[in-house]
């Protein structure tokens, strides 16, 4: 059919087309198609070939309906003249050609015709023949695709529900494959409502369907939430017998919905063990396969085997490597062989490990060596052997084992001190093979960490100072601190070697971590070398074995998409699926007769005992955080230190580092437990501090963006802080005559780093005339610029339409952390330290509260009262409060009985916040 005729191809074509002889139109449409699937433009033909509709012969449906899906797009108005024979088709007696018009009708995309297909789409649903039913069921999740108000409106959904109790199998599968596929595109909607009874069948139908349409109840089965452990385990005990089955994306699904419903069985029923016997062959299974299925059982096995060890633990065999597998399978199975490493079959996983090290495939002997001694480091009682094992790799000479080997053992005396540093000898006859970073820093840290030990230590250093500005940053900064280490051992004799190292670090290198690790190298050892001692030779903590663990919640949620493509990535669906789509986080039942009880709000600071020096908050330093100025504040009898820089600036990054050290520094008495509190301590310590849980004061939205500006787009909003989360909960109203979708929004960088927690979450479409309010999380580790005002934050909006820019101030309460009361001593202390210049006084008129009403509406916003005197009539309340970055503010404020007006005295290191203070007393006080 792909020979080309004469010129007068298409007039020729019509004519055969409009032939009365069956075949000779039977071959025409051939060749019409043939033309067509080879890309040549046959659309003029349309109504020739339409009119070929009428026929009862099958083969010519097919062909001219195929014809008519790939025009109808581009011709919708000729498609109209379709639309009659599918009606008549939808009536046939025969059920093959009913389901083809069905079929073609749910292909056909155009908005016209949709409305005329409605009607015999109803009468298929309601076919006698199941076949027909099948596919009028999945016609109505296309038709969703195309007009998803319309399959509202006309009821389709509820009569895709009752399809789920068809008396058909496959009728079954293919109602829950369609309405799936619509929830998934409606998170919100609750389409698959499913019950005891719904799941019953789902589980009967499984049976009898074929392997796609199990996998689609498989698939439904999984997102059930069982009521108790009684149907978790009937449930179970059904889906079993599909372990069995040939196709290993049902075996996946079928292991997808045993790990979930697992979680809710109790360990000691017998049943739950029977289980875990059940689940190991068909996964062994699936490695018999074609390498790429391996691959893919293999990434779903390494998920399997973090959640629960046990269902494998017998089966290392398997995942010994064949000679011939290719790289991919090779790499997968090292990485599990160790998840199953145990002290019963550590022996074979070592002399498996020695064979591949001697490999010629290199990315898999590194992975093999890493092998050896990440089990060395999860075995205890088999460290001995692999250390020895390692060595005999190392007398090798390989490069790369060597290199990898040195990386491992640095590991190894890690979580073994004092046991194999005889070994160390060795590693020093190898340095100047190393020449990749990780190796090369691995060895640095070994020299600095055992310096004392070995002789020429301040030679090996030197000899890799010569390059110093050559090397990666990881083998400047491992050089860096390995040198300190050693002059804090032997400080004589490598005086010259660190001021070299820390002039190299400080003033000719451009990389800023570099920079700072120097600089408080310097300021350690010039003004306390006992400090600098306690500080850089610590104890270490011992490192734990697993350190390339899924991250629990993750790998909970992962469990839930085993047999997918999240499940070979190893990341949540959200994280590589584009689109409007709102994707939702699963998550496993909770654990059986674990009753999650709510974390307890950290208790407060105990109080300073008595004779106690009184600790200073550390003077916050410019805008960089003044990384020179780390001497945190001196004791308030004590000779001054090194007075601060004062410039006066908001600082940004916290109080120097006042927030690393949790308070102040080597000036804080030790027992006063200073709550670590700024900046990020807050964001994931969000019971920390004990906040009230009425929650700070919640201005009224007001309209931020209005419509005329943002074609018409109205944003209004406020912001609130309830139990250490800020957010900002804004109204979008679509005001124009089209739908508004794709919204994100962004900050520019603001004086305190307020930025979006989370994307802006608009999940459905926004009609015309249609509001939206959506609470946005917001967190303080965005980037850092001072706006003038202080409070000022510029936004952008996005959504299909275009981007729109609007400022607003914030009230600066939002940003007053639940760990700001201060302890008495400290106040005094701190009240006495900060300079008088530094003290802004203001009114707050017509307020008529007492001072204990006061003190209550302060405090549900975080201003914490610390002492409350009667001073001639006057009531005297000190109170304090601290900012996300670490800034703290101390106040007076006086209240008189018979006047409305009250004195506030703020005093901080930072005066310009005092103003915007005073604005959130007022705005607090009044409301």
């Amino acid at each position: 059919y792909f020979t080309t005729t004469k010129k007068g191809e298409i007039f020729e074509l019509k004519a055969e087309l409009n032939s009365d002889k069956k075949e000779k139109k039977k071959e025409a449409v051939k060749k019409v198609i043939a033309s067509m699937t080879v890309g040549k433009d046959v659309s003029a033909l349309f109504p020739d070939v339409v009119n070929c509709m009428q026929t009862d012969n099958l083969e010519l449906k097919k062909l001219v309906y195929l014809y008519l899906m790939n025009y109808a797009k581009s011709q919708p108005d000729m498609a109209i003249m379709a639309v009659n024979t599918f009606v008549k088709d939808c009536e046939d007696p025969n059920p093959l050609i009913r389901a083809l018009a069905v079929r073609t009708m749910g292909c056909i995309r155009v908005d016209k015709i949709t409305e005329y297909l409605c009607e015999p789409l109803r009468k298929c649903l309601k076919d006698e023949d199941p076949y027909v039913r099948k596919t009028a069921a999945v016609c109505v999740a296309k038709l969703h695709d195309i007009n998803a108000q319309l399959v509202e409106d006309q009821g389709f959904l509820d009569t895709l529900k009752d399809l789920i109790s068809d008396s058909n199998p496959m009728v079954v599968a293919n109602a829950v494959a369609a309405l799936s596929e619509i929830a998934e595109s409606h998170p919100s909607s609750n389409l698959l409502d499913l019950n005891p009874q719904s799941i019953n069948k789902l589980l009967t139908a499984l049976n009898e369907c074929t392997e796609w349409g199990q996998i689609f109840i498989l698939d439904c089965l999984a997102n059930y939430m069982p009521k108790d452990d009684r149907e978790a385990q009937s449930i179970c005990e059904r889906v079993t017998p599909r372990l069995s089955h040939a196709n290993s994306a049902v075996v996946l699904s079928a292991v997808k919905v045993l790990m979930k419903f697992m979680e809710m069985l109790s360990k000691d029923l017998d049943y739950y063990g029977t289980l875990l016997k059940k689940l190991a062959p068909p996964l062994v299974t699936l490695l018999s396969a074609e390498p790429e299925l391996q691959y893919v059982a293999l990434r779903n096995i390494n998920l399997i085997v973090q959640k629960r060890p046990e269902i494998l633990k017998h089966e290392m065999k398997v995942f010994f490597v064949k000679y011939n597998d290719p790289i991919y399978v090779k790499l997968e199975k090292l990485d599990i062989m160790i998840r199953l490493a145990s002290q019963a079959n550590i022996a074979q996983v070592l002399a498996e490990l020695k064979e591949y090290a001697t490999e010629v495939d290199v990315d898999f002997v590194r992975k093999a060596v890493r092998a050896i001694g990440r089990c060395a480091i999860k075995v205890e009682q088999s460290a001995e052997r692999c250390v020895s094992t390692l060595l005999d790799l190392i007398q090798t000479k390989v490069n790369y084992v060597v290199q990898e080997a040195i990386v491992v053992i640095k590991d190894i005396f890690r979580k073994y001190p004092n046991k194999y540093e005889s070994v160390i000898a060795t590693l020093c006859e190898n340095l100047d093979s190393l020449d990749e970073p990780e190796a090369r820093a691995a060895m640095i840290w070994i020299v600095g960490e055992y310096a004392e030990r070995i002789d020429n230590a301040d030679e090996l250093l030197e000899s890799f100072l010569e390059g110093f500005h050559d090397e990666s940053t990881q083998v400047q900064l491992q050089l860096l601190t390995a040198i300190v280490k050693l002059f804090l051992k032997k400080p004589t004799e490598t005086q010259e070697l660190v001021q070299q190292v820390l002039s190299l670090a400080t003033q000719d290198s451009d990389n800023p971590d570099l920079r700072d690790r120097g600089y408080i190298y310097w300021r350690l050892l010039s003004t306390d070398p006992v400090a600098a001692k306690e500080v850089v030779l610590a104890e270490k903590p011992l490192i734990s074995e697993e350190t390339d663990l899924i991250e629990p919640t993750l790998l909970d949620e992962l469990i839930c998409y085993i047999g997918t493509l999240a499940s070979v990535y190893h990341k949540p669906p959200s994280a590589f699926v584009e689109g409007s789509r709102g994707v939702v986080h699963k998550s496993l039942p909770p654990r059986t007769g674990s009753i999650e009880s709510p974390e307890s709000p950290d208790a407060a600071p105990p109080g300073v005992q008595g004779t106690e020096q009184p600790a200073v908050i550390p003077t916050q330093g410019d805008l960089l955080g003044d990384l020179l100025n780390l001497d945190l504040g001196p004791p308030v009898s004590g000779p001054p230190m090194a007075p601060a820089v004062q410039m006066g600036a908001v600082d940004l990054l916290g109080g120097g580092l006042d927030s690393l050290m949790g308070g102040g520094g080597s000036a804080m008495p030790a027992n006063l437990g200073a709550p670590l509190g700024s900046g990020l301590g807050d964001l994931f310590d969000l019971t920390g501090g004990v906040g009230t849980l009425s929650g700070s004061y919640v201005a009224p939205k007001t309209v931020w963006l209005p419509a005329m500006k943002a074609k018409g787009l109205e944003i209004s909003g406020t912001f609130s802080r309830q139990v250490g989360s800020i957010s900002m909960d804004l109204v979008l109203t679509n005001k124009a005559l089209q739908v508004m979708s794709d919204f994100a929004i962004q900050f520019n960088r603001n004086s305190f780093g307020l930025a979006p927690a989370a994307p802006l979450q608009v999940h459905a479409p926004l009609a015309p005339n249609q509001s939206v309010e959506i609470s946005l999380p917001l967190n303080t580790v965005g980037s850092v610029m001072k706006m003038d005002p202080l409070n000022n934050l510029q936004v952008a909006v996005k959504n299909n339409i275009d981007v729109f820019y609007f400022s607003t101030l914030y009230p600066l309460h939002i940003l007053f952390v639940e760990d700001g009361k201060m302890e008495r001593q400290m106040f005094l202390a701190t009240w006495k330290d900060i300079p008088n210049e530094n003290e802004a006084q203001f009114q707050i008129k017509d307020c008529s509260l007492s001072a204990d009403a006061v003190s209550n509406k302060l405090q549900g916003s975080n201003i914490f009262t610390i002492a409350k005197r009667n001073v001639e009539g006057q009531d005297m309340l000190y109170q304090s409060l601290k900012l996300t970055n670490g800034i703290w503010v101390l106040a007076e404020l006086r209240i008189q009985p018979s006047n409305p007006s009250f004195t506030l005295s703020l005093k901080c290191r930072a005066p310009e916040v005092s103003q915007y203070i005073y604005q959130a007393y007022e705005t607090i006080l009044k409301n």
